[in-house]
């Protein structure tokens, strides 16, 4: 037993323990209390820690300043002496194990960033800390612990720093995923509110609304600015509640400050590769001119760009009359989705026309063979796929088609009656690979109304199955699409393509070219 009654040093202590009918609770008048538990509670007292000491069976709970401005408003004097079940309610079955622990083991435990929560303002809060919990032993040292010290430390400010700052990183990698051609409207929303921080999240027009109004249990709505640079941006904002176990405090509106400035970079980038799209589509068309035709031929033809990037690429079309008459058309392909690549797509269309017209070349095996020396003579480092027809008339039976292929793609054959066949037969190599490399010639009979399709690989290829997958998908729609003219063919053909489940990888040119129906 203490040899004087326990008297408190000073501060809110001595102002609030002295109120308290210390008979009516387990522990009794303060002037029977042994030793170690005043010793303990002294220790309590004088930190500026959360601090509380759990004496006897009935888990009596004794704390300072700190840990009393975590109860419940008006709790601070009135829980004093009673038990922790009754005055932590679910933070005790969170402090309970490591209590139970420390008396059972008699040594310290240590737990971290321990979710708990608590009612200490107008909202029951999401709460972290990091405590300790040491047993209380007799000043002999023999028997177990009576009581347990608990020293915490409130860590819930930086545990929803390191969340938020994970939870921005992830925003910012989502939304750089994005294309030109996505719905953020719809996206944006779902990728904000994966985190959790941020709930009902939706994406508006027009500039920020800060009229609206807190809704009870649903957390504080916020119209959340969305920065804008890229003049095609338009003006966004976001709306969106907070979780409504979290204070809205400066952290947090900093936090909801740069959710709007990433998802402002990213409706800048997806203005930005629409601008670019627009603008690349514009210069690849520019490259591809109008084909021209003769001998009784309708040729169409059709360039549709990748849906996933925003870049000229090296795919070219290209129809002209041969210094004999005969009427060439081209299909070709440059490695590559850049820049470079559409320069050496456009050196290549022209350079073969150039051998054409200037070797007055009939046979398109000849041309690509003057095209491949001509690669190799200029130092055009690039490698390309090409397919070749050249179509001379034939009397009434329609016309005759030479064609060569390098590395391409087989073209297909549309009989006016709806059979189709593919004009394959082992290809060529590449353009660009070996100047010396013999190239062959096939032929093929054009009857009136009979249409051949060339086209370029981004049509038929795709990274997760075979090519002859896409190639039986194309001779079924071509196939069903017997007797309609070329402009409508390829029109139909795009279409089908889109309709897919897929994205496509690749750009696409189609060349469809028709013998005259009579």
């Amino acid at each position: 037993m203490s040899a004087r009654p326990w008297v408190p040093a000073g501060g809110w202590a001595a102002g609030t323990y002295p109120l308290v009918e210390w008979e009516r609770t387990p522990l009794g008048r303060p002037d029977t209390w042994p030793a170690e538990l005043t010793a303990a509670l002294d220790l309590v007292l004088s930190t500026r820690f959360v601090a509380a000491l759990i004496w006897g069976e009935e888990h009596t709970v004794l704390y300072n300043q700190a840990f009393a401005q975590l109860l419940e408003p008006g709790q601070g004097q009135v829980a004093l002496g009673n038990p922790g079940p009754e005055i932590l309610g679910e933070a005790w079955g969170v402090i309970r194990p490591a209590v139970e622990e420390a008396l059972t083991t008699c040594e310290g435990t240590w737990t971290e960033d321990e979710h708990i929560r608590l009612r200490r303002s107008e909202i029951i809060e999401n709460c972290w800390f990091t405590f300790s919990c040491s047993p209380v032993c007799s000043e002999s040292r023999e028997g177990a612990p009576r009581g347990v010290a608990l020293i915490a430390s409130e860590t819930t400010r930086q545990v929803l720093r390191r969340s938020r700052d994970h939870d921005l990183a992830r925003i910012s990698a989502s939304l750089s995923d994005f294309t030109a051609r996505d719905d953020l409207t719809e996206l944006v929303p779902q990728v904000v509110m994966e985190g959790g921080h941020l709930l009902k999240v939706a994406l508006a027009p027009g500039l920020t609304d800060d009229s609206r109004s807190p809704e009870a249990g649903e957390g504080v709505a916020l119209a959340i600015a969305v920065p804008l640079k890229h003049p095609e941006a338009g003006r966004w904002h976001l709306v969106a509640r907070t979780d409504p176990h979290t204070r809205l405090d400066a952290d947090y509106h900093a936090y909801a400050d740069a959710v709007g400035a990433a998802v402002g970079v990213a409706l800048d980038s997806q203005a930005a590769h629409a601008s670019e799209r627009q603008l690349s589509e514009a210069l690849q068309r520019s490259l591809l001119s109008r084909p021209a035709a003769g001998l009784g031929l309708e040729v169409a033809v059709r360039y549709h760009p990748a849906s996933n990037v925003a870049r000229v690429g090296g795919d070219w079309y290209d129809a002209y009359p041969m210094p004999d008459g005969a009427i060439a058309v081209m299909v070709g392909d440059v490695a590559g989705h850049d820049q470079d690549a559409a320069a050496a797509m456009a050196q290549l269309r022209n350079l073969a026309r150039g051998v054409a017209f200037a070797g007055r070349l009939s046979l398109p095996s000849e041309v690509l063979r003057d095209l491949d020396h001509a690669m190799d003579s200029l130092g055009v480092d690039e490698m390309a796929t090409a397919v070749m027809a050249v179509l001379e008339e034939a009397g009434p039976d329609g016309h005759l088609v030479h064609w060569a292929n390098a590395g391409h793609p087989p073209p297909v054959l549309l009989r006016r009656d709806g059979r189709t066949e593919l004009l394959e037969d082992t290809p060529d190599v590449l353009l660009g690979v070996d100047p010396a490399m013999r190239r062959r010639d096939h032929r093929v009979e054009l009857a009136p109304g009979d249409l051949v399709l060339l086209y370029t690989d981004g049509l038929v290829e795709r990274r997760d199955q075979d090519i002859d997958v896409g190639l039986r998908w194309l001779t079924g729609i071509v196939s069903s699409l017997a007797g309609i003219g070329p402009d409508e063919l390829c029109d139909r053909v795009l279409a089908a393509a889109s309709a897919q489940a897929y994205a496509h990888d690749d750009d696409i040119v189609l060349l469809a070219v028709r013998g005259s129906t009579g």
